[in-house]
């Protein structure tokens, strides 16, 4: 009997972490400074070592918490479905989880999604690079609209702000290398040149029957 695998359930890991994302922000407005142990602070990093999970969860405004949330539907739906639930859930942590310790070294403290969405962003741009997607206004191809991000955010490293580029960065950087381990299992396949070379044949076969045949 052969050895057959079933498909796996899609579970709605982005859903449900989009729901829980906006209770906590809900709850942080209703309990100002409740949450402030699971932020991500550079000083406290060896007495609160779970902020590096907990602080993907925080926001500090609501068009921050908007804009991630946008982004990780968006992008978030499109991943879980190519790779599966399970598959989904590992990139998210890992790439937020490198992005955190990335922040340890260039800000006191971090919050936010950001590093997580951008490691969604640089498995995408591996494994479906041609996928066009609505990005400045414009739609174009996943691999350009990830270079443009990357660029912004290189060029925003160098002048003050409130957003953590490197962050978001070495979440780029972490969902590009598990794209690249990821890539041959889930790439689109490729026409074969064989199934070309055999349609050619049955079009000759076809037209020697219908002209050549009725001749003799």
């Amino acid at each position: 009997m052969a050895n057959t695998k079933e498909p796996e359930k899609f579970q709605w890991y982005i859903l449900k972490l989009s729901l829980f994302i906006l209770a906590v922000f809900i709850f942080q407005n209703i309990f100002p400074n409740s949450l402030e142990p699971f932020a991500l602070v550079s000083s406290k990093i060896l007495s609160q070592p779970w902020s590096l999970a907990t602080y993907i969860f925080l926001h500090g405004s609501p068009s921050h918490i908007f804009s991630n949330l946008f982004s990780l539907i968006l992008f978030g739906f499109i991943l879980e479905k190519m790779v599966g639930s399970k598959n989904f859930l590992l990139i998210f942590f890992s790439a937020g989880i490198i992005a955190g310790i990335a922040g340890l070294f260039f800000y006191y403290s971090v919050i936010g999604a950001s590093g997580a969405i951008f490691g969604i962003l640089g498995v995408l741009a591996v494994i479906r690079p041609k996928m066009v997607v609505l990005a400045f206004g414009i739609p174009i191809p996943m691999i350009a609209a990830v270079v443009l991000w990357a660029l912004l955010d290189l060029a925003g490293t160098f002048y003050p702000s409130s957003v953590g580029n490197i962050g978001h960065l070495a979440g780029l950087a972490a969902g590009i290398t598990i794209g690249l381990w990821l890539r041959p299992k889930y790439k689109l396949p490729e026409k074969k040149k064989e199934d070309k070379i055999k349609l050619d044949k049955e079009y000759f076969k076809r037209w020697e029957e219908k002209y050549i045949k009725k001749k003799q």
